[in-house]
């Protein structure tokens, strides 16, 4: 068996969209715990200036799905407008 992957993801919201960007991210949490392989899928930062989301995957078949999964396409449209720059997604 593979070890889990672990990734952080760091959003930087646009001056002002920290509450609706945080909300977002609370929704697609929501869905994603219930996904097949989420392991942990949970805001451990939230500051005005970043949002950060750690993610553990149990297999890397379970992360691609997540990845094309409704939750991130839906998560990604709402976010759309609200970051200062692209999601910063990084393996640990």
């Amino acid at each position: 068996m593979s070890a889990p992957i672990d990734l952080i993801a760091t959003f930087i919201p646009n001056d002002g969209e920290f509450h609706r960007v945080k909300l977002a991210l609370e929704i697609a949490i929501d869905e994603v715990v219930k996904e097949p392989g989420c392991i942990q899928y949970e805001l451990t930062e939230a500051t005005e200036e970043k949002l950060v989301l750690t993610e553990q995957w149990a297999s890397e078949e379970d992360l691609d799905r997540h990845s094309k999964g409704i939750a991130v396409q839906d998560l990604n449209e709402s976010l759309s407008a609200l970051l200062a720059e692209p999601v910063k997604v990084e393996r640990v």
